[in-house]
């Protein structure tokens, strides 16, 4: 008897070492018991759903006295194992008391299927606390926790920390730094280290700078808003996380005054010598001018990292930190993306702005809340940015000059997007550049073929401005992006619902796979590759054929030959863009991208039909292995077992259109997009070249024409 009372309690609590004597197998039971009901020998035990959770809370709900909630059990059993989700969230069940809570994080103890717990953003009580601080000590499959709320408790200080296989109790920041320290196991083992969002954590608290100058194998950082001394963390840093460190947020601190000058060989060695490093973050630190030289230094002379993400956003820069970006930033080829917003440049990006033009690998740009400034300065300062972004060499992809109030002046940047030809993304929130502004977004959207996201709220915009940005979408069939202006469209929806919905329609389409024709993009490019340098050409012919109309009676010689096979070229020139287009797509029709996708789609579904025929009667072994008896008599059925991999295969036309009207799509999207670029260059060096030409005939024709006069005199 008591045998069976041990195996029934052992199958609820999964056998744990941590349950009670009589919960536990033990061990006179013969082996068989372990996998088998005492009832029945020869049935196999099933799996139990989600480690059977249901039946540990079922089973401490009744020993504690409570109600028994099925919605817990059912969205366990149902949501978390349809979504295979191990990761159990007290805020799904944040509605239920805290006894009931209590009862829910006590189940998980004795459970292995959970292996994270995890508590953000919501009150819980010190019942429920003590139960955390008991499940996370007993638990033998638990790898994760994370716990966030920014109050005190008066028993526990919660702090947030995720912290990989093994955990440690969470007893608070002392015992944390002195367990990490006890023990080799967790330097070889600990991954990730999160205590940000708790003021004075580390103030005085030892242990955890020696955990961190110890050899570990840390890859994410984040001891941001704790109030440590930043440049006092770099002499532990470096000796300890240089090798795997990856994430390292120390945001919303402070450098030390006094010691910060001591500690610049140390700041600089560390970013010199880190290997993994791709997100740095001192955002809202004020950081001084010579550790941000030091920064700089060091990463300029680090061969090991690239595309690093590095935010000094709000740093309190200003002109002093504007003369050493200056300086230094177009020598740190590593960072790909600058946050450098909401630092008072002010009128010092003058000179800030060509810093980034020289930079060969920066790919995002964040320089909001920088343009304090009105008039004169702020145009030359526009300007700048319009140069920056239209350069052909410029490295680009997304800028962001939210929340900076340009106002009217602005609309100079956001007319320059139509010819923008580097840009996927820009943020142009906050600048209050209202419908006039959202008349040039209109404009620069009807020919721009590059722009994938355009963030636009909060710029004063009527229901009037988004009907030009509506207008131009039904044109536009490249923009896939466009969140919701909530603050603007307040008040334009209320007045006209239909022009903001026809911009999500549009969006809606823009992400659909066949979004425009070969026509619409030939036509998009080549009014932006040939219309200014045909302007060009025109005035030169003109002057060309008029001075040899001048020359027309007279014997004509090499010049006049020359300008006549020039103006000829110049003619048959407009017809190069379109022709070379053609002949690419004519080419391409039959070419062999769609040949060897014919041909892939017939192997394709060969090899289908085989895997098939493999898994059905491999399957088919398996039932007799299992029910040979079964399995004799349903070989009379018709069809017969043994003749059912016979019977299926994968229809050829699913094949086929997924490689014919998808992934095709797809590729030769891509391949007119590198035949449209070479068919640009071909035709750009011709006309240039021509260009060139007409203007040498017209300044040698300007030389002849008074010699001829003088002759017919």
């Amino acid at each position: 008897m008591v045998s069976h009372i041990n195996y029934a309690l052992s199958r609820v609590f999964n056998n744990s070492i941590y349950a009670p004597p009589i919960c536990r197998v033990e061990g006179d039971l013969s082996e068989g018991s372990h996998k088998f009901s005492p009832n029945s020998e020869s049935s196999l035990e099933p799996q139990k759903t989600c480690g059977g959770f249901s039946e540990t809370y079922a089973a401490l709900c009744d020993y504690n006295g409570i109600g028994c909630k099925e919605e817990v059990q059912w969205d366990v059993d149902t949501i978390y194992h349809s979504q295979d989700n191990r990761e159990f969230n007290l805020l799904d069940f944040s509605h239920l008391d805290s006894r009931d809570l209590a009862v829910i994080v006590a189940s998980i103890a004795y459970n292995t299927w959970f292996t994270k717990l995890h508590c953000k953003d919501m009150r819980i009580g010190s019942e429920v606390v003590d139960q955390v601080l008991h499940t996370v000590s007993k638990s033998n499959s638990l790898e994760e926790l994370t716990l966030e709320n920014d109050t005190y408790n008066k028993r526990f200080f919660l702090i947030p920390f995720s912290i990989s296989s093994p955990l440690l109790p969470p007893l608070g920041v002392v015992t944390l730094s002195q367990a990490l320290c006890s023990s080799d196991d967790y330097s070889n083992s600990l991954l990730h280290l999160d205590l940000s969002k708790n003021p004075g954590v580390l103030s005085g608290e030892d242990n955890l700078y020696l955990f961190l100058a110890q050899p570990n194998c840390l890859v994410h950082l984040d001891l941001s808003g704790t109030d440590c001394t930043v440049d006092s963390l770099f002499g532990a840093l470096l000796r300890g996380c240089c090798a795997d460190l990856s994430y390292l947020n120390l945001s919303k601190n402070s450098f030390s005054h006094r010691k910060a000058r001591d500690s610049l060989p140390t700041f600089r060695q560390f970013f010199s010598s880190a290997f993994s490093l791709t997100h740095v973050s001192l955002a809202s630190v004020k950081v001084p001018p010579d550790s941000l030289r030091a920064l700089f230094l060091g990463l300029s002379n680090n061969p090991h990292i690239t595309d690093l993400h590095l935010d000094i956003g709000s740093c309190e820069l200003r002109s002093a930190g504007a003369g050493v970006i200056q300086e230094l930033f177009p020598r740190v080829s590593c960072v790909g993306t600058l946050d450098i917003s909401d630092n008072g440049l002010d009128a010092d990006l003058l000179a800030v702005i060509p810093a980034f033009s020289r930079h060969p690998s920066l790919k995002h740009l964040m320089l909001g809340k920088n343009f304090n400034i009105k008039g004169r300065v702020l145009d030359e300062i526009l300007q700048k940015l319009v140069h920056l972004v239209q350069e052909e060499e410029c490295a680009l992809q997304s800028l962001s000059l939210a929340d900076s109030r340009l106002r009217q002046r602005g609309t100079v940047l956001v007319n320059a997007l139509g010819s923008n030809t580097c840009l996927r993304k820009v943020d142009l929130s906050g600048n209050l550049l209202e419908d006039s502004g959202a008349k040039m977004l209109s404009k620069a959207l009807q020919i721009n073929t590059t722009l994938r996201s355009v963030m636009w709220d909060r710029n004063n915009t009527t229901a009037t401005g988004f009907q030009d940005v509506a207008r131009a979408l039904e044109h536009n069939f490249t923009l896939q992006y466009m969140p919701l202006p909530l603050s603007d469209v307040t008040q334009a929806y209320r007045s006209a619902p239909e022009k903001t919905d026809q911009i999500q329609r549009a969006l809606l389409r823009n992400n659909q796979t066949q979004r425009f024709s070969q026509k619409q993009a030939l036509r998009l490019h080549q009014g932006l590759v040939t219309s200014t340098a045909e302007q060009v050409m025109e005035r030169l012919c003109v002057r060309v054929q008029q001075q040899v109309c001048v020359l027309k009676g007279c014997e004509e010689g090499e010049e006049v030959q020359t300008a006549r096979q020039i103006l000829k070229e110049a003619r048959d020139s407009r017809a190069l863009y379109p022709s070379l287009c053609e002949l690419a797509h004519v080419l391409s029709v039959d070419g062999p991208v769609k040949q060897r996708l014919d041909t892939l789609a017939g192997e394709l579904a060969k090899a289908a039909d085989k895997e098939l025929q493999v898994v059905v009667d491999s399957m088919v072994s398996l039932c007799r292995e299992l029910c040979p008896m079964s399995c004799s008599a349903a070989e009379r059925l018709t069809p017969p077992l043994s003749s059912i991999s016979e019977q299926v295969s994968i229809p050829r036309s699913a094949i086929r259109n997924a490689l014919m009207e998808r992934a095709a799509e797809d590729i030769n999207r891509a391949l007119e997009e590198v035949k449209l670029s070479v068919v640009s260059y071909l035709t750009n060096s011709i006309v240039d070249q021509i260009l060139q030409e007409l203007y040498n005939t017209h300044k040698t024709l300007v030389l002849v024409i008074p010699l001829f006069c003088m002759t017919s005199l």
